[in-house]
């Protein structure tokens, strides 16, 4: 579903990742679909998306799934791995949760760009901090 407006703001505090184009498309129960679209000061020097907008990307989808309902999640761990060059105009970070337990959730985050490659493959781990 889209995300509302309250849901909106509280992520715009999240400035890295706002500031860097970063945005909320969807929202549901452990779930997040954010985007950014992809501009020059994106690029490294050879041309291709830096790293770590990837895992800016991703790492701002896993903070909107754990975080948009109530806050008081943080990341614990997360492991990136880059699988091809993004081609398109547009990246898409899609966070779904493989296991949610009392303290520590687990999520998979797939990277793709808007030609549908799959560009880099996150796994991490939230940590609930505060109830």
């Amino acid at each position: 579903m889209k995300p509302s407006e309250e849901v909106r703001k509280m992520f715009e505090q999240d400035r890295f990742a706002t500031d860097n184009g970063a945005y909320i498309e969807e929202v549901d129960d452990h779930y997040a679909k954010c985007s950014l679209m992809i501009e020059d000061r994106h690029k490294n020097a050879m041309g291709a998306v830096m790293g770590g907008v990837y895992f800016t990307l991703a790492d701002f989808a896993l903070a909107v799934a754990t975080n948009w309902q109530e806050m008081g999640h943080v990341s614990l761990d997360s492991q990136i791995t880059y699988l091809s060059r993004a081609k398109g105009t547009k990246l898409t970070a899609e966070a779904v949760c493989i296991k949610n337990g009392r303290t520590t959730s687990y999520y998979r985050i797939d990277v793709k760009d808007d030609l549908g490659n799959l560009t880099a493959a996150v796994t991490a781990t939230s940590f609930r901090v505060a109830k």
